[in-house]
C-alpha cells in the first residue's frame, strides 16, 4: 500500500474543495448562455401573448370595420347585390360655360338606409333627418307594421322611400324559399299600397322599372336567395358602412364609426327600434353635410347616378 505524503495529506482537504469549484468554473459559460435564453424567452413571451390576442381579434376587427378592398372585393364577386353607389362621373367639360369658366363641382353621395322600420321611433328620426335636409330608404318589418300604417304614409310624404325587410327579424337565410318568397310579398304588397293611398310614384330605373330593394335579415344570402330576389324584381342591398348600432347602444361610438368610414358612394346602414338611433344620427347627419356630402335614399341615388351617366354619354 503507498504511503502519502505528510504534504499531500494537508494538500487534501484543499484539492476535494477545489474539484466543486473547478467544475463551476468550467461551466460558467452554460450557466450564462442558458440564463440568456431564460431572459429572453420572459421578455419575448408578452410580446408572443399579445401576438395571440392581435390575432383572435383581428376577424372581430374586421367584421366591426371592413376594409374597403373587402367591400370591393364582395362586389365584384355578387354584383347583382349592391354594396356601394356607383361613383358619380367627372362633370362634363362643357358645363364650365354655365360655371362662368369654372368646372362644375362634382356631387358627392351617400345613401343613408334604416333597418327594422316601422317602430315608435321613426317619426323622430324622420325630423331629424328633415333638420338636416337628408333622406333615407327604410326597411320594413312587416311583423311591425299593423297600427303603425300612418307612419309609412308619413315617411313616403317626406320624400323617403320604402324598402322590404321580410316579416321577422330574423337570418332570412335560414327561411325556406317558399316562406321567404311569401313574407317579401306580402311586405311588398304593404309598399305598394302605401304609395298608391298616398300618390307618390316609386322610384324607377331609366328603363322605368320600379327600382325595389330587399335587404336580408342579418345580412347573409344565398346562391337561392339571390336568384328569387330577381325573379320578384328585388335587388339585394347590404351596405359598407355599417357601426353595428342594432348591438351597440352608445350613440358616440356608432356616430364615430360612421364618420370615421364614410367615402363617397357609402351605404350607411343603421337601425330604428332603438333609443339611441336619433342621437347618433344627429352627431353624424351635420358631419357629412358639412363634409359636402348628400345624403338621399337608394332609388334617389341611383337615379342620380343613371343621370349622369347619360348626360355624360
Amino acid at each position: 500500500m503507498p504511503r502519502l505524503h505528510p504534504t499531500s495529506l494537508l494538500l487534501f482537504p484543499l484539492r476535494v474543495l477545489a474539484i466543486p469549484f473547478t467544475t463551476l468554473i468550467a461551466r460558467i459559460p452554460h450557466l450564462r448562455s442558458r440564463h440568456r435564453r431564460t431572459r429572453t424567452l420572459t421578455m419575448l413571451l408578452p410580446l408572443l401573448i399579445l401576438l395571440l390576442i392581435l390575432l383572435a381579434l383581428l376577424p372581430l376587427y374586421i367584421i366591426y370595420r371592413p376594409p374597403h378592398a373587402l367591400i370591393r372585393s364582395m362586389a365584384e364577386k355578387y354584383p347583382d347585390t349592391l354594396w356601394e353607389i356607383p361613383r358619380l362621373p367627372n362633370p362634363n367639360p362643357k358645363s364650365k360655360q354655365n360655371t362662368g369658366g369654372k368646372e362644375a363641382p362634382k356631387e358627392k353621395l351617400i345613401a343613408l338606409t334604416i333597418d327594422d322600420s316601422p317602430s315608435a321611433y321613426t317619426l323622430d328620426i324622420l325630423h331629424v333627418l328633415q333638420e338636416y335636409n337628408a333622406r333615407a330608404t327604410f326597411f320594413l318589418i312587416g311583423s311591425q307594421i299593423p297600427g303603425r300604417e300612418g307612419i309609412l304614409h308619413t315617411l313616403v310624404k317626406s320624400g323617403m322611400e320604402l324598402g322590404n325587410h321580410a316579416m321577422h327579424d330574423e337570418p332570412s337565410v335560414s327561411l325556406g324559399r317558399e316562406v321567404l318568397e311569401q313574407e317579401m310579398q306580402e311586405v311588398e304588397g304593404v309598399i305598394a299600397r302605401v304609395y298608391e293611398e298616398v300618390g307618390v310614384e316609386r322610384p324607377r330605373d331609366g328603363r322605368g322599372v320600379v327600382r325595389k330593394w330587399f335587404r336580408p335579415g342579418s345580412g347573409f344570402f344565398s346562391g337561392w336567395m339571390r336568384e328569387l330576389v330577381r325573379g320578384l324584381g328585388y335587388r339585394i342591398v347590404l351596405g359598407s358602412v355599417y357601426p353595428h348600432d342594432a348591438q351597440i347602444g352608445w350613440a358616440g361610438v356608432n356616430a364615430w364609426h360612421v364618420r370615421s368610414l364614410v367615402r363617397e358612394g357609402s351605404i350607411v346602414v343603421m337601425h330604428d327600434r332603438r333609443s339611441w338611433t336619433v342621437e347618433g344620427l344627429r352627431r353624424v347627419l351635420p358631419v357629412l353635410r358639412d363634409r359636402g356630402f348628400r345624403i338621399v335614399g337608394l332609388g334617389e341615388a341611383m337615379g342620380i347616378v343613371d343621370a349622369a351617366n347619360n348626360a355624360g354619354g
